[in-house]
């Protein structure tokens, strides 16, 4: 019982290096999805987001590849990225194997696997083998441990697409 409550004394202590290699398993499911576990912290407007998250389409045929990228001026510690279905909102598909990355095959996500700050990560997903459609990638981008971005959505070249001009 002590021990437990001096890691819990320690995690409080030194913040982002209670999760050095990535968000737990359990962020997938927890009742807060896309948002991490920091005591009172919580997310910042997306509005102040100061990282570009993209995704190089939102198409996929089977096998497909699909690159993720986070990159900005300022760094950043961490990330939990998710790949999810736009017509039914269920996990999909699986990513490949990067430096400095964990996988949770369970709900589709790449998290962070170093607590060292980056100004650029990219990783590649790979479609389900046997079905086509649309994908999104949402997920959060950490500054630091207190200072956190939630419900993330990579922007995609399709949604240029989107835009009207007017004139």
């Amino acid at each position: 019982m002590i021990s437990t409550i001096l890691v819990a004394l320690v995690c409080l202590m030194v913040g982002a290096d209670c999760f050095p290699d990535g968000a737990p398993i359990d962020a997938c499911v927890k009742n807060r999805p896309n948002q991490p576990n920091h005591g009172q912290h919580r997310t910042q407007p997306l509005s102040t987001l100061p990282y570009r998250v993209e995704a190089s389409s939102s198409h996929y045929t089977p096998n497909s590849r699909i690159t993720v990228t986070i990159e900005g001026v300022e760094p950043f510690k961490g990330f939990f990225i998710q790949a999810r279905s736009v017509e039914s909102n269920e996990w999909l598909g699986s990513w490949e194997e990067a430096p400095n990355t964990t996988i949770h095959p369970e709900c589709s996500a790449i998290t962070h696997a170093d607590p060292r700050e980056k100004t650029r990560a990219t990783f590649v997903w790979r479609a389900p083998s046997d079905s086509q459609g649309r994908v999104y990638f949402t997920g959060t981008v950490l500054k630091n441990y207190g200072t956190f971005w939630a419900n993330v959505v990579a922007h995609t070249p399709e949604d240029l697409g989107q835009l009207q001009i007017f004139g």
